[in-house]
This record gives structure tokens, sequence and C-alpha cells, in this order.
């Protein structure tokens, strides 16, 4: 094994992963509801979110049972963890590749969010495809692994990778937050130790930002996966942008933005927090210095 390629397998970054996904885990299962009024609301062209997201959720859970909040909640889980340890790896990977906390630069993070955003897309849209369609109702199956199976023989394997396209441009998304998250912690807190309290400031305040930023994208990409390739709106970005614009005018590219906002900026929050310390914790215990947690 060559020494440059150590610190993609070294255990720092094992731990990193382990740490990012389970704060995902922990992060998407607390704030669960709000992701599925998001995905309703971006899919559905009904009054659902009229009056704002408590109550959406209410007429919701009013409608078809509280179940329906939580409805394909254990795919989600099971992706979302897979999904954060394969981006928190190649990140971390890279970074130490790169000289770690030495090498750190705004724009350095961006390529580094970028690279590692692309390698999670690739990976990991099936999983989200099949997800997607499992928030709404009426869906012919009840697992990730029988989705899998039905999308690859309904609409063949190409299906599994529906609306790659705006996923690859949305890897923008984690690459900013993580530009931000890291601007953000070297400008507060150049030392690296971090409270609790400032973890989730930061965390939902580089979330806020990213979302803000690519939303539009967000449902477009949620569409296609909903749809499949053979919908309408797969003849291209643009164009599934300029109809949606046609149809709802300039509100239907952010509808849902306040569920997803909420979603999203909770989420990162207590993410971000969660993924702090277990790396501070796990890495104390092998007695290093808690800085290099942050690394």
């Amino acid at each position: 094994m060559s020494r440059q390629s150590q610190p993609l397998l070294s255990y720092d970054t094992l731990v990193h992963a382990i740490a990012g996904a389970t704060g995902s885990v922990v992060g998407m299962a607390t704030f669960y509801p709000l992701d599925t009024i998001r995905c309703r609301l971006q899919l559905e062209e009904s009054e659902l979110g009229k009056g704002g997201t408590l109550r959406a959720l209410a007429r919701l859970s009013k409608e078809e049972g509280v179940l329906a909040l939580y409805r394909g909640v254990v795919p989600v889980l099971q992706s979302i963890y897979a999904s954060n340890f394969v981006y928190f790896y190649t990140f971390h990977g890279l970074k130490s590749l790169n000289g770690g906390a030495k090498g750190q630069s705004a724009a350095r993070d961006l390529l580094l969010g970028a690279i590692a955003g692309i390698t999670n897309v690739l990976v990991t849209t099936p999983l989200w495809v099949v997800n997607t369609r499992l928030k709404m109702s009426g869906t012919p199956y009840k697992s990730l692994v029988g989705g899998l199976q039905h999308v690859a023989q309904t609409e063949g394997v190409r299906g599994l990778w529906a609306g790659t396209m705006p996923s690859l441009l949305l890897v923008a998304n984690p690459a900013i937050q993580f530009m931000t998250y890291e601007a953000l912690k070297r400008r507060f807190s150049p030392n690296g130790h971090m409270t609790g309290l400032m973890s989730l400031a930061l965390g939902a305040s580089a979330k806020a930002v990213a979302t803000v930023i690519t939303y539009p994208l967000q449902v477009v990409q949620a569409r296609l996966r909903h749809r499949g390739q053979g919908a309408v709106e797969a003849s291209g970005i643009l164009p599934a942008l300029l109809a949606l614009c046609k149809r709802n005018g300039l509100r239907g590219l952010f509808r849902g933005l306040e569920a997803k906002l909420l979603q999203t900026v909770l989420m990162a929050a207590l993410m971000f927090s969660t993924y702090e310390k277990i790396t501070r914790f796990v890495l104390t215990l092998l007695h290093r210095r808690p800085r290099l947690a942050l690394q």
C-alpha cells in the first residue's frame, strides 16, 4: 500500500465517515415528517401546503393518518446512512491527502466537497429514486430492495439513475454547505474547540445558505425521480424549470421551501453537532488531540 493511499484507508477517515453517517440518521429520524411534507409539496399540485408547514403536517395526518408522516422512513434512514458514509469518507479522505488542516481554504473545501458529492451521486442515486417514490401513496413496493428490483424490471437499469443530471448539479449543495461550514468554523473557532450550541448554529447557517441557492434544482430532481426517465421533464433541466415557471410562476420553483428549510436546517444542525461530538469522543479515546477530530 502506498503512503499516499493510507489517508483514504485510515482509521481517522473511517471515524469521520461513521460519525457523519450516524449524525445524518439522527437528524433525519428526528425531523422526517418535514421531509415527507417537502416531498409531497414538490410532487403534487394540491392545496396541502396552503397555510404553512405546520398546517400541512396537521392536514396530512388527519386525512391519511399519523403514519403517513413516516411513510418510507426505514428505507430513507438506510439510504441516508449509506449516502453520508460515502460523502464523509470521500471528503475527509481527500482532505487528508491534501494535507489536512494545513491545506484548508474555502476554494479547496468547495472542490473536495464537489468531488465527494459527485462520487455520492453516482453511487447512491438508485436508493433515492426508490425513496422518493416510497413517500407517495400507492407505491407497489414497500422496501428498498423491492423498490430497486421493481424499477430495474419495469424501467430498466437506466431508470434507477433517473434525475442524475440535476443531482450532479446539486453536488453544489453539500459543497456550498461544507465550504460555508468550514469557513464559519475557521472564523469563529480557529482553535477547533466548539461548544454544542456553536456546532448547531454553524451547521444550521451553512445548510440554510446552500438550500436557498439550490432549491429550484431540488424540485426538478424530485419530479424526475418520481416520474422516471420517461417523464416529459426528462428532456432537460432548463425546459423543466421553464415549465414549472409557466405553470405555477416563480413560486413554483420554491414550492415546499419552508418545509425544506425547516427540515434541512434543523437536521444539519443536529447532524453536525452529533458528528463533532462522536469524532471528538472517539479520537480522544485514541489519545488524539481533540482538534484532530475536526480535520
